[in-house]
Parts: C-alpha cells; structure tokens; sequence
C-alpha cells in the first residue's frame, strides 16, 4: 500500500486519509475518490491530497476485518458488517466468553495491521452484548497477514464463542448450629435461589441438616437419589480444612474433595468436589450475600459446562481482589444516546427498520407499483424480504394507499408489524411518522426503506447498521454509489421528535442539511441505493 501525498489528478481511486473542504461540501477521511471527486477537488483548486493506494497483495480494511471476524467467531456469536475496517462480534445467548488467551496472544502478535480485542476469558455476557472486535489499522492489511490471522483463528476450533448456561436442578444443603436462625437459612435459600435462576437453573430441593458429616452425607444422598444434577453446601461454620465437617460429608458419600481454596476475596474458603458425575460445591459464607465473590467466578463455568480444574482455581489470584466500584465511566460502546446501560459493556444497538408502502403511485398512473411483479414477486415483497433479512429488528410496515391489497400481497409475517397511516396523501412524511409512533420502546435508531425501491440489498442494510455509532459522530447514516446519495437512511433516537415535525415529501432527509457533522456516507458497490421505481418506465427499465 502507498500511503502520502498523491497529485490530485492521479488520485482517483486513492482512499481519503483526513477530511478536506471542497467548496461548499466536505469530502471525508476514509473516501474513495471518484472521478466526480477529483474534479470538484480540481475546480476548488485543491492539487495534492493525502491518502492510500492499495496495490496488489493488498486486502482492503473492510474485507480484511470480515475475513478475520468470520475466522475467529465460533458458536453463539453474531458478527456485524465490516465498517472502516472494523467488525464487531455480538453474544446471541447468555454464557460465558470462553476463549484461549495464548491464541489471541499469538494473532495480535502477527502484524500491526491486525488487531483483535475481546472480553476477558469466562466473562458474563446476554444476548447483544459485545463480545470482541476486529479492527485493521491502516487501510488495507498485506494478504499474508490476513491469512495468517486465519490460520490461527481456525487452528482446532474458532478462537472464540459464547458457552451457553445450561439449566439443570440444584440441590441446596444448609447446615445448623445451635442457635441458627431459620431466618438467616430462608435468606440464604433466597439469595442462592436468585443465582441459580440468573444462569437458568433452578433450586429444585433443600436439605437443612446438623453439622456433621453423616447428616450431610445422608443430604448429598437423597439430594442426588431424586435428581439433583450439582449440589451446593453452605455451612453454619465456614470450612477451615480439607478434614472438615462438610468435606468429611462429601467422602463419606462416596465423593472425592478435588480443591479446597482459592486465590480469590472475597471466596477463599471455596471447596470443589464430586459424587459420581454430580459436582459438589462448599460455599464460602460470602455466598450468603448477592455481591460477586470467587464462587460466582466457578458456579457460572460450571453451568456453562466449561471444566473448572483446580489449576484453573489457583490461577485466579490475577484480578481476584475483588471490591465495590463506587462510580463507572460512562461505557465507550455505548452507541446509545446519553442513555447508560446496566454493566460495562457494549451491546449491539437496536435498529428498527420502517417499509414505507402507503403511497399512491401518482406517476405510475392506475397501477399501485408495490404490487408490480418483479420476477414472479411483487416489489413490496421483495423489500420486505430483503429487511427481513438484514440485522433490523423489529420491522414496521406502514400501509395507506389499498392497504388491504398490499396487506394481502405481503402475507402473514411473524416477523412484521404492521400500522395503517390515515394521512398518506399529505406525503411521505406522514408516513414515517405513523412508523416512528407505532414503534415499541427501546429503539436506538430506525431505518427508513422505501417499498418501492428493490435492488437494495440485506448487506447493504447491514453495512448502515455497523456504520451507526453516535458516540464517534455517527448519528446519521446514508448510502452511496459513486459519490451520489441515496436510500434507505438511518437516524438515532435523538431525532425522532424532529422527524415528526417535518411535512411533506421530504422525509427525514432535512436532518442531513441541519447536522452535516453528524452524517456517515457509507459508500455501496452497487447503485440499487439510488434506484427508485416511480414511473412506468423505470418498471419496465426494471423488469428487462
């Protein structure tokens, strides 16, 4: 790749490396210079500009952080479309982030050019959450460096993937002392409980026993006798010993004490065991409480099915001061608008996807072009599935203009909600509105597709949706073919009320003359981003 200052006149096709004012518009950074660009950079006097020129053995950025997300993404992951050179992986279930560091290590050693940040190893993750993400640093990534990223992502398994929590029953023994207060064992029930359930498990028996160990063996017995699949301890004295009272329990249930201890605080006082295939746990006392502890650490690798070995155990003294963290920074994933999420880390912001087919087809004569068929199917079907199967979720018709006839065409979709706009002769507008207001809750940015434009493509639905990032300036998003824009458009929640103002046929599309700072143009190889069918004509143009 050359990288620098290129004559203006030989730039075409050379990648923009800092934004430059070209009369009254702004070209910026990360642009691939068309032959329109050039001349408008030619007319506004502008002779050299800086930027790249991939040669051959050159992967671009975005195809290169798709190869590499692609290799490196094993179950229950999600990847975004690739966007300046970065790709994102999301969790598609709740599990732990299960990956080997050394070969993560071993990528990122590779090359500057490739990078690939994630969770740390057996983080606690749900459904869109971020797990990792794939960025390439220059603008383009030598081949062999790619490949080489592959290999080692794909060396015996994916590099990383999300163990999902399998449910199973618990069983729970408590142990008393003279003058425990069943208070404190039905809280302890409840706490316990809550942990169970949050990784899909359930207390499915309790036994409260005496503490000694021929109670607690006769509790692990009938505990497992009527199918408990893990049972946890917790004693009314902590353990002090291998020897112990609740570890002597487990042996003489035909168990075997495999740890004892950890390198973890609170949670020193951890015991792992077996009876046969069921794990056996006693708890330290800080289990009585909901806050984290080591415990929480080895209770959600064990639903996870994911081996905790006693190695493992002793390695967890990296990080195993644990405390209260009284404030946290506002998340950088955030892609959300001021709003701040339950945990640290990003998740995949929500992108609803609003179909415009109310109009009237005024210039199209008698023929409602949304029923037009193209290649046996009519043209708001083809839309519909082409949202369908990008990453917008959820999915809003909007009907006016023989809503009952293009209701009828579409179908029952599961995936569809539909709402009817009783002002569609007033314009487009009103139509995005009625989408905008029949929208649930929790929205962080809506797509508008028109129904009557067909060529777009999922993928380039999914490039717009991996281009959103209000936090880097991204709150705006539109396509482009050769420098020209075009449809559908993508806007943060942040403009909802001030699309509703608008009237007309104008859309949102005013939003991009009143934040220009705050729109992405995200460049698209084909030009169905700029094909509207409005006339006869064009259906025809369309159908040949």
């Amino acid at each position: 790749m050359n990288f620098g200052d290129i004559a203006v006149a030989e730039a075409r096709g050379a990648i923009l490396a800092h934004r430059v004012r070209c009369g009254k518009n702004t070209l910026k950074k990360g642009r691939t210079l068309s032959a329109e660009d050039i001349e408008a950079l030619q007319a506004a006097g502008i002779e050299t500009i800086t930027g790249a020129q991939l040669e051959a053995g050159d992967v671009g950025e975005d195809k290169a952080a798709a190869r590499i997300a692609a290799a490196i993404a094993g179950e229950n992951l999600d990847v975004s479309a690739a966007f300046t050179g970065r790709v994102n992986l999301y969790a598609k279930a709740d599990g732990l982030v299960d990956y080997d560091p050394a070969r993560l290590h071993a990528l990122n050693l590779i090359d500057e050019s490739a990078t690939v940040a994630l969770l740390p190893p057996y983080a606690q993750v749900s459904p869109r959450q971020m797990v990792g993400t794939v960025k390439i640093i220059p603008f383009a990534a030598p081949e062999s460096v790619v490949a080489a990223c592959e290999a080692i992502a794909s060396e015996t398994s994916s590099l990383v993937r999300v163990a999902p929590f399998r449910g199973r029953p618990v069983g729970l023994i408590q142990t008393r002392l003279p003058g425990t207060k069943e208070s404190v064992l039905d809280k302890t029930t409840e706490v316990l409980t809550q942990r169970v359930i949050a990784l899909g498990g359930t207390v499915s028996d309790e036994r409260r026993c005496g503490h000694a160990a021929d109670e607690i063996e006769q509790a692990i017995r009938a505990l497992i006798r009527d199918g408990s699949a893990m049972v946890l301890i917790i004693g009314a004295s902590a353990i002090t010993d291998r020897r112990d009272v609740i570890p002597a329990g487990i042996v003489q249930a035909d168990g075997i004490v495999d740890h004892f201890g950890m390198p973890v605080d609170p949670g020193n006082l951890l015991l792992m065991g077996h009876v046969g295939d069921v794990p056996v746990a006693g708890l330290p006392g800080c289990a009585r409480s909901l806050k984290l502890n080591g415990f929480d650490w080895v209770l959600q690798r064990m639903f996870a099915d994911i081996p905790v070995p006693r190695e493992d155990i002793m390695a967890m003294g990296a990080g195993g001061l644990l405390k209260e963290i009284p404030a946290r920074p506002l998340p950088r994933a955030e892609a959300i608008e001021g709003r701040p999420e339950d945990d640290d880390s990003g998740r995949a912001p929500r992108i609803a996807a609003i179909i415009l087919a109310a109009g009237q087809s005024r210039r199209m004569g008698a023929t409602n072009k949304l029923l037009a068929e193209i290649d046996g199917l009519a043209m708001v079907n083809r839309v519909v599935d082409t949202v369908r199967a990008s990453k917008a979720d959820p999915i809003m018709v909007v009907l006016g203009h023989e809503a009952d006839r293009v209701r009828t065409a579409i179908g029952n979709e599961d995936a569809l909600s539909f709402t009817v706009n009783p002002n569609y002769p007033d314009g487009l507008s009103t139509s995005v509105v009625s989408g905008l207001n029949a929208l649930p809750a929790g929205i962080d940015g809506v797509i508008v597709c028109l129904g009557d434009m067909p060529r777009v493509s999922s993928a380039e639905i999914d490039r717009l949706i991996a281009a959103f990032d209000p936090l880097e300036g991204r709150s705006i998003c539109i396509p482009t073919h050769n420098g020209k824009r075009g449809n559908p458009m993508l806007f943060a929640r942040r403009f909802f009320d001030e699309v509703r103002e608008i009237s007309g046929d104008l859309g949102a599309r005013q939003l991009t003359g009143a934040y220009p700072d705050l729109v992405c143009e995200v460049e698209m190889s084909g030009d169905g981003v700029l094909l509207d069918i409005d006339t006869p004509t064009a259906l025809a143009a369309l159908t040949a």
